[in-house]
């Protein structure tokens, strides 16, 4: 199928650092250190659905999502001041395996479960299973910190040489031949990858196997395989590292690159490089096929697609949540969220964040499921 288309001042702030964890409380949070794309602080919705709604939501996952779910939550505990929402971003490993012990409402998860952790979700699931709901989209963006190149081009092939150790000088040949008007140093190339199981990472190594499988030898995955090169935790400490080392590079959720941080174009084989923005992202996502089955509503992204403006490094962030709630106490507060969260004036307020809301079509089965939850 085709897809086209948070008055009570901030008594707790959990910090997103290096570490990458966000804890975010009822009453929201002014801090926005979590990525460069800031907090909407306008009045909230006129039209959010509290209904009874209380009580704690406690959840975990994916750094990348952070800024939507922190803006989200803002918009959503301003309007429903019975709940408190402490979403930790350790990243999607961490946050998957703390709802399949039982010990969150929902996960956030920047790829989709496999089947062995659906079987084991039965565990937490009463007489359900858990599902994967699309929630967030985006580029992943490649950052980049080289004095004087204000414009980068790089196709998969030199991405994938450059995360693999293949190319580890700034002015290298393959480089070079793409930027033809650029003055590249002869800098030692400083390639972050992600220490956390990241879905980022897991969509960035798909892209890299889908669109160079030459270059990239290796499966795609939570974990980073190739060895050397330096790490950090979360999408933040990625952000903080490239922000601070000359000759870095790296790849981050968009919203992350927003403050001085370059982003590399992409050759896709298009008539032009594709720039990492919202607009483009989105174009790739309605590239995109839905592959889970009932109310599991997991995509397939395109990862080759050469369609003009398309940028084929995206990710999906998926909420995942049992399908008819895991924690009787929290279900109308979790429910009541996430019902924002996949609302038109919640998908709104992604866009200024370097997020892309998610098509239409899709969007309108994630509604269907999330009224449905029981």
């Amino acid at each position: 199928m085709k897809l086209q288309r948070m008055n009570r001042r901030a008594l707790a702030l959990g910090a997103l650092a290096v570490s990458g964890a966000l804890a975010l409380t009822a009453c929201g949070s002014d801090d926005t250190s979590g990525g460069s794309g800031g907090t909407n602080t306008s009045a909230a919705p006129s039209n959010i659905k509290c209904d009874d709604a209380k009580g704690q939501i406690l959840a975990n996952g994916s750094s990348a999502q952070a800024n939507a779910i922190q803006t989200w939550i803002k918009q959503y505990t301003a309007a429903c001041k019975g709940v408190q929402i402490n979403y930790k971003a350790e990243g999607s490993g961490a946050g998957v395996t703390a709802f399949l012990q039982g010990q969150t409402a929902f996960a956030g998860s920047d790829s989709a479960l496999k089947p062995e952790e659906i079987t084991e979700s039965a565990k937490v699931c009463k007489d359900s299973q858990a599902i994967d709901l699309p929630m967030v989209g985006g580029p992943i963006a490649i950052g980049y910190n080289v004095p004087g190149v204000d414009k980068l081009v790089l196709d998969a092939k030199t991405v994938a040489d450059i995360f693999n150790n293949k190319i580890t000088k700034w002015n290298d040949p393959a480089i070079a031949k793409l930027n033809a008007d650029a003055k590249l140093p002869d800098t030692k190339i400083q390639a972050f990858h992600r220490s956390d199981e990241s879905g980022t990472t897991d969509n960035l190594t798909k892209y890299l196997k889908a669109a160079a499988p030459d270059a990239w030898p290796y499966e795609p995955a939570k974990a980073w395989a190739p060895k050397g090169g330096q790490s950090a935790q979360g999408s933040s400490g990625i952000a903080q590292q490239v922000k601070q080392t000359e000759g870095s590079i790296s790849y981050m959720e968009l919203s992350y690159a927003k403050d001085g941080i370059k982003t590399v174009a992409i050759d896709t084989g298009a008539s032009a490089p594709v720039e990492a923005t919202s607009d483009n992202a989105s174009k790739a996502i309605a590239d995109a096929k839905i592959k889970g089955t009932g109310k599991d509503l997991a995509l397939s992204l395109n990862y080759t697609t050469k369609a003009e403006g398309a940028y084929p490094i995206t990710l999906v962030t998926y909420e995942i949540l049992c399908e008819k709630g895991n924690k009787a106490e929290t279900l109308a507060a979790t429910k009541s969220f996430l019902g924002f969260a996949a609302s038109d004036d919640g998908q709104a307020l992604l866009k200024d964040q370097g997020y892309a809301p998610i098509p239409a079509e899709i969007n309108a089965k994630v509604r269907e499921t999330i009224a449905a939850l029981s």
